[in-house]
């Protein structure tokens, strides 16, 4: 019989759920304000042209590797099975920690070794034979971005073991470090050594993140095991083969749209500069959203506590709405000024900071179906359902080209078509993750849609409120558009959301006081 949860005890775990969220939305915070100062230092020295698109084209191999054997595990088996060792007997935890990493460095450092040895094949599913140059510099990038893959595959085997003991602190800041990393490269070897530079600030970055959480593991009994025979061992490999599935559906995924932007001239570095935008209130929101949700998702549904999975899961989604729609609707509303404020100086200019702009207003209408995305595939993943979310991936790739090839055969969009078609395989993801998810785990009597709701029509008035001010500042510097209308805007939502009654704002704001009164 399912196991339910005294009001008291479920009002303290989500309290814990929303202090682990804003722990993890702080170092998140610093992660996406230094890459507001990592792309923004890309384009200052290199603008938007040949070096640029080849970085952009290079630095999806190593992230594709590492998505691959590190980060696709770390929420899908990773956290939901350390995280039932963790409570256990600690001999038990590390043997089972030992015997992972050890395998996935392992595979880790095959598949890079293999990578460095065949660069020139991998770059021909990336870039098209009529870019020879582009080619060559793309295959010189990937080698010299290699050896980030271990640093980064250390770290991500660490943030697992980390949030699965309950600890956020350190991890929540490997993001901001990598970074930092960056811009050390950009900015003290960029005159030396040209678009290199990227390369040697990735490889300082990703030691960076490896490094960081060190403290964390004071104390670990890691010993090197390549044994499978362990149950919990050969229990991720179970659940990490769906991942491997989809990864594989993303992987077809995005070598498609990499190739096709490598067809059009500046694609993938303007795509790059917008993603920007994008990723900062989807790392922001969605990302510690789920992450602090994870563990207390897994140990609900190992113990067959499906009222508090509901509840725990709907305040989660409601926290990521009550967020991701504002963030939504400013950036629609301010898209030219804070794309000017950014990017344009140095070899950035006017005309690039308009296509970039266009960019990212094509990129909005997906923001906030991937932001719910991550929270429904974290529930899938918390119930050690690993297969579906993945499928779903495949499908997903589906609703990308029928909305991209044709509009890019047959409309003058060029790479907004694959803009356009990035943000429709973003809607259709949720879309499905949302319809199957209901019919394993019934939502009723959650009031999601009251919530999207009332957050809709806050978000409306916000941008209208921003429009607004913003038509009355248009000749003022892209600063103080951004300031004045933004702030204005800001008001408006929080506002509207205290009238409209809004459940998550007050349950956010509940959790800040109750910490706060701690102290």
């Amino acid at each position: 019989m399912p196991k339910t949860t005294h009001p008291a005890a479920a009002s303290s775990t989500m309290r814990s759920i929303a202090i682990a969220a804003l722990l993890i939305g702080i170092g998140n915070i610093a992660s996406r304000a230094l890459g507001l100062i990592r792309e923004p230092a890309i384009a200052y020295y290199f603008g938007r042209g040949t070096a640029t698109d080849a970085f952009t084209l290079a630095w999806t191999v190593p992230n594709t590797i590492y998505d691959m054997l590190i980060n696709g595990a770390v929420s899908a088996a990773l956290v939901p099975v350390f995280s039932e060792y963790a409570e256990g007997d600690r001999d038990e935890f590390w043997r089972v920690v030992s015997g992972v990493v050890t395998i996935a460095l392992a595979a880790l450092s095959l598949l890079t070794a293999l990578v460095v040895w065949q660069a020139p094949a991998v770059v021909g599913l990336l870039v098209q034979t009529s870019q020879p140059e582009l080619r060559a510099q793309t295959t010189s990038l990937v080698r010299m971005l290699m050896p980030a893959v271990l640093l980064m595959g250390v770290s991500g085997l660490t943030t697992a073991i980390l949030h699965a003991r309950q600890q956020f602190l350190l991890p929540a800041f490997v993001g901001a470090t990598f970074n930092a990393g960056m811009i050390a490269g950009i900015m003290l070897l960029h005159q030396r050594y040209g678009v290199n530079s990227l390369a040697g600030g990735a490889v300082i970055g990703a030691l960076g993140q490896a490094m960081i959480q060190l403290p964390g593991l004071r104390g670990a009994r890691l010993r090197p095991s390549f044994s499978l025979n362990h149950p919990a061992v050969r229990r991720i490999l179970r659940l990490y083969a769906p991942v491997a599935l989809g990864i594989g559906f993303s992987i077809i995924g995005t070598l498609i749209d990499r190739w096709l932007a490598s067809g059009l001239p500046t694609a993938p570095t303007t795509m790059r500069y917008a993603t920007t935008l994008i990723q900062f209130p989807l790392g922001l929101v969605a990302s510690a959203v789920a992450l602090a949700v994870l563990p207390t998702l897994s140990r609900q549904s190992s113990s067959g506590n499906e009222e508090a999975f509901r509840s725990t899961l709907a305040m989660g989604l409601k926290v990521v709405l009550l967020l991701i729609l504002p963030a939504t609707a400013g950036l629609w509303a301010l898209a030219t000024p804070i794309t000017a404020l950014l990017f344009e100086r140095g070899a950035f200019g006017s005309s690039d900071s308009a296509a970039t702009a266009a960019a990212l207003i094509y990129y909005l209408p997906g923001l906030p179906a991937a932001a719910i995305d991550q929270v429904l595939i974290f529930a899938f993943y918390s119930r050690k359902n690993t297969l579906t979310p993945n499928l779903i991936q495949g499908a997903a790739i589906g609703f990308y080209l029928l909305v991209a090839l044709p509009l890019l055969a047959f409309s003058q969009l060029g790479f907004l078509a694959l803009v356009l078609g990035n943000s429709a395989q973003w809607i259709g993801h949720a879309l499905l993750a949302a319809w199957l998810l209901q019919r394993i785990v019934p939502m009723g009597g959650q009031r999601l849609g009251e919530a999207a709701s009332k957050g809709v029509v806050s978000s409306l008035l916000m941008a209208l409120a921003i429009a607004g001010v913003a038509s009355l500042l248009h000749n003022s510097a892209p600063f103080i558009q951004v300031l004045i209308a933004g702030g204005v805007g800001g008001v408006v939502y929080l506002a509207a959301s205290a009238v409209l009654q809004i459940e998550a704002l007050g349950f956010f704001v509940g959790a800040l006081r109750t910490r706060l009164g701690r102290r």
